[in-house]
């Protein structure tokens, strides 16, 4: 008898320390705790649980769906309580897009139209802004500006250099046209931004493959050296393919590379090599920078280029496009 009792009360003990069943519906995503409450998912006292986390008011998601540096959950999250008309916009729209230039921690972008601005909240920045209909589309079920307002709005945004970068990157992953993009401008003439938009349009690459990419060729068209091609193709004297570079001055032959943490993979690594000793071969210079030069010492690499730039140069009045 005593062995039963004892049976029941570890049944018993084990029931009670099994967490509640969580809905799937409520199992990853940030939800509305009111819609939730409503529908009979989850109580109110629920919710004061340590299974929960509240991320924004009524807006709660599952401890096992929470991730601090999770971008996309805070979209989530925002977007469940957005105003009348309003978008996700901005980085996070870029973000959502799959051009992710978002510092740590950096909050929502939402683009709000009419005249009165939502008080703030942690982790989302309301913003004034006009949208029309064609501005706004649904990105995973989200409304979110559609890359071209995205692009507009990011390259009205200071600093130069980062508006830029944007831009970008936008173009490179065929988001936007650069065409489609000087039309929108040009039919907005008074919107605020709108000079430095046109100041970035006549610097945006579309070849260029990242960030820093564009941070280094803006460095060198900034200190007034020639401007860099992107992305460009080698070929040896017999037409043999060498590589691609990241940027070049092809008549002089000169190469910038910017190393990024992928070139110290060992594959990439060993491909590097013997890539850039073919260049070597083929009379090209090499000048190879990491972040820590683009962003640290921008005067000594400028100088470095500039450097290179006169020893190659045929002659004092030889001018090099």
């Amino acid at each position: 008898m005593g062995g039963a009792a004892e049976r029941r009360e570890v049944r018993q003990a084990g029931a009670m320390a099994r967490p509640p069943r969580v809905p799937a519906q409520l199992a990853f995503l940030p939800f509305s705790a009111r819609a939730a409450v409503a529908k009979g998912l989850v109580t109110r006292s629920m919710l004061r649980g340590p299974a929960w986390r509240r991320l924004l008011p009524d807006i709660y998601v599952h401890r096992d769906g929470y991730r601090e540096d999770d971008h996309r959950m805070w979209c989530d999250a925002a977007a469940l309580s957005l105003p009348s008309g309003a978008a996700i916009g901005g980085l996070s729209a870029a973000y959502l897009w799959g051009v992710h230039l978002l510092p740590r921690d950096a909050p929502v972008t939402v683009l709000v139209p009419g005249v009165t601005r939502p008080r703030p909240r942690l982790r989302v920045r309301y913003t004034l802004a006009k949208l029309s209909p064609g501005d706004v589309t649904r990105f995973g079920g989200l409304p979110v500006t559609t890359p071209l307002r995205t692009a507009f709005d990011l390259g009205r945004r200071p600093p130069r250099t980062e508006a830029v970068v944007a831009v970008d990157a936008l173009l490179n992953r065929r988001l936007v046209k650069r065409a489609a993009l000087t039309d929108y401008l040009a039919a907005r003439p008074g919107w605020p931004g709108v000079p430095l938009l046109r100041e970035v349009l006549g610097l945006a690459e579309p070849l260029s493959e990242s960030p820093m990419e564009t941070r280094l060729r803006l460095l060198l068209v900034d200190a007034g050296l020639p401007v860099p091609t992107a992305q460009y193709d080698v070929y040896d004297g017999r037409g043999r393919f060498l590589g691609r570079v990241d940027l070049a001055y092809p008549r002089l032959r000169i190469a910038l590379e910017y190393e990024g943490d992928h070139h110290r993979e060992r594959a990439h690594f060993r491909h590097d090599v013997a890539r850039l000793n073919d260049l070597r071969a083929a009379g090209w210079a090499i000048l190879r920078f990491t972040a820590d030069d683009v962003l640290r010492h921008p005067a000594r690499l400028v100088a470095q280029v500039a450097q290179a730039v006169r020893e190659r140069l045929p002659s004092p009045g030889h001018q090099m496009r």
